[in-house]
């Protein structure tokens, strides 16, 4: 089966991807240089502000879900912007979980890994509400999960965040690194 949403362009060994869906595309190539071109390309496309968030669900060290699309909102801070990508990724964790406990799997405390320790201070403090009343409430779910131990929430270092594969453009050694981290293999490895 042909995927009509990947485009691949290739010049002598230099290559760049593109994932393009209803709301969002995301990108990667060979050199810094051809992310570039594609980035300065797109940015007649900030009109709106809006973040592209990413997550990835791994079940022990197998990725068997990743999300990425553009946030519904403008956030006024990263840390706001974090704060609703894990609240997307709450809900995403929750399905998984209910997914599991059918076949009899039951799992609780799940790691959910954030790379902004602000994000991190949001979700886990419940005094801080003048700095998220302009928040919408169903992004806030998140905190009563953290509270009701489904979640523990962990920082991670930025170098470490696997989703950055599915929202940033990346040199080719951050991209080879992330998609090894991920377990995802070559294609040309495959025989």
């Amino acid at each position: 089966m042909i995927d009509k949403t990947l485009f691949i362009k290739k010049s002598n060994s230099k290559i760049i991807l593109v994932q393009i869906y209803v709301d969002d595309i995301i990108f990667g190539a060979t050199q810094d240089s051809l992310c570039e071109e594609f980035v300065a390309a797109m940015k007649g496309c900030k009109l709106d502000r809006k973040s592209t968030s990413g997550t990835c669900h791994l079940l022990g060290s197998s990725l068997i879900s990743w999300h990425s699309k553009k946030q519904a909102c403008v956030t006024l801070s990263t840390a706001e912007a974090e704060y609703i990508v894990a609240g997307s990724c709450c809900a995403q964790i929750l399905w998984l979980k209910q997914q599991l406990a059918d076949f009899g799997l039951k799992i609780s405390k799940v790691p959910l890994m954030c790379d902004n320790t602000s994000a991190i201070n949001l979700i886990k403090n419940h005094i801080q509400h003048s700095r998220t009343k302009h928040i919408e409430i169903h992004h806030h779910f998140i905190r009563d999960h953290v509270n009701n131990e489904d979640y523990e929430v962990k920082f991670i270092e930025t170098k470490l965040q696997l989703a950055d594969i599915f929202t940033k453009p990346l040199s080719k050694e951050r991209f080879l690194f992330l998609r090894n981290e991920l377990g995802i293999l070559d294609s040309q490895n495959l025989s």
